[in-house]
């Protein structure tokens, strides 16, 4: 991947009998807030030597330091902001999307709370409305918010900016809002960062669905509901680590959203059977309902499940949500040429320390589609081993022992073996990557994909 590239930040090591080496670390914090600040700016630092190193028993300090010149850098950061935390009501605050990315779109939004702040913090919960007229919808989503059993919670309730060809929530100008959303809520401190729930109705329900396979890895769960997408918009095997819920009446036949269900009940039950420890999933077609169901149950169960922020079984399916793909997930970061069109599968396994990758090319093959809209109703999928580009394994203790050596084997062949150092750049860049205070990763390694 084309790496994030660092300024140079000088540190000096005392040598103390018995103890780690002392890192003197006078004057870095603010220099990473500058860097940081440069980086949020938009603008590509300058590269320095990765030669900052520390032992495993000085990365929690070192991790602090970086995030906390990380939460002043986006305090200053001149954007619009997130309000101060207030009980939820109809208060309401706004930002503006880019115009390159949506024309003339405000998105105002509801943000508040609900009981007592855990010490860890908030749960988080996205809700994206239904198709109808913004101002019924987005009212019924404070009416949701203030009454769903799913306390104590912070609920984040978007308005639609714009109606006809903009009036979907996975769109580029809503991910601008969504990834501010989780980077200004984890600066917060406000908002625990293993419990960030997605979760619409309708339009909400489909937009739900992709965000839950583009955005999983940020997620503890995501529950759309009376909707149904296509599998191809929202691949079943992005969600191997998040609780998935999807609830539809079994005579919503609008849009084949009830046997649109039904395939993704039976690509979530097939990965179950052969993943018996992941795909947590509740999917519900619900006898006698049509588009309109019981709302009630999906956040107090979505709210059961803690996002496991290191997994050692990942598998993603880069896929392109308005035409834009992810250049990262839980702990890979990827870099695919330009000329590469379509859709990359990475297949990640952890056993003590090998790390074996399985990276393909992936082709659709469409068997079955609706005459009237061209809905993709049914599919099989083609793999072929991948070549070029390039991907970044970050690491940490959750993942391997870090005093040991690390073998990573790419599409069955030995890519790598040896100790990986721990240094400064690798938070650093992990931090600007992620921006999530779980996923400041002190070691990596990145290898071509041949």
């Amino acid at each position: 991947m084309r790496k994030i590239l660092i300024s140079a930040l000088l540190l000096t090591a005392a040598t103390a009998s018995a103890s780690p080496a002392i890192i003197d670390t006078t004057g870095v914090g603010n220099r990473l807030s500058v860097w940081f600040d440069y980086y949020l700016s938009g603008n590509a630092p300058a590269p320095f030597t990765p030669d900052i190193k520390f032992k495993q028993a000085q990365n929690e300090e070192m991790t602090r330091m970086v995030w906390d010149a990380w939460c002043r850098a986006n305090n200053a950061f001149d954007e619009e902001k997130l309000p101060h935390l207030t009980p939820l009501s109809d208060d309401s605050a706004s930002w503006q999307i880019p115009p390159s990315l949506e024309p003339k779109a405000v998105m105002t939004f509801r943000y508040g709370s609900k009981g007592s702040r855990p010490e860890a913090g908030y749960p988080l919960f996205l809700y994206i409305h239904g198709s109808g007229e913004p101002s019924r919808e987005w009212a019924n989503g404070l009416h949701f918010g203030k009454t769903f059993e799913d306390s104590p919670s912070v609920y984040f309730i978007p308005r639609i900016p714009n109606t006809g060809e903009w009036y979907r929530w996975y769109q580029r100008g809503k991910q601008f809002a969504w990834e501010r959303l989780l980077r200004q809520g984890f600066v917060s401190g406000e908002i625990d960062p293993d419990k960030v729930y997605f979760f619409g109705i309708s339009e909400g329900g489909y937009g739900s669905q992709r965000l839950a396979s583009f955005y999983a890895d940020y997620l503890a769960g995501a529950g759309p509901m009376a909707g149904g997408e296509p599998l191809r918009n929202a691949p079943a095997e992005n969600c191997r680590n998040i609780a998935f819920s999807l609830r539809t009446g079994d005579q919503d036949f609008g849009f084949y959203r009830d046997r649109l269900t039904r395939s993704t009940l039976a690509a979530f039950d097939s990965l179950k059977a052969a993943n018996p420890e992941d795909f947590n999933h509740w999917i519900e077609l619900i006898p006698g309902k049509g588009h309109a169901i019981d709302y009630t149950p999906t956040t107090p169960w979505l709210r059961k499940s803690t996002r496991n922020p290191w997994p050692r079984r990942v598998s993603w399916e880069n896929f392109e949500m308005d035409g834009r793909k992810r250049n990262a997930f839980y702990n890979l970061a990827v870099y695919e040429p330009d000329t590469l069109k379509g859709r990359t599968r990475y297949e990640m396994n952890i056993d003590r320390n090998v790390v074996t990758l399985t990276v393909d090319r992936v082709e659709y093959v469409t068997t079955e589609s609706d005459p009237r809209w061209g809905i993709e109703m049914a599919f099989y999928r083609k793999y072929t081993p991948a070549t070029g580009g390039s991907v970044t394994i970050y690491l940490n203790s959750h993942l391997v022992d870090l005093n040991k050596p690390v073998t990573v084997i790419i599409n069955g062949v030995k890519a790598f073996k040896g100790k990986l150092p721990l240094t400064l750049d690798n938070l650093v860049e992990s931090c600007a990557l992620f921006y999530d205070p779980r996923r400041l990763f002190p070691a990596s390694v990145t290898l071509p994909v041949k």
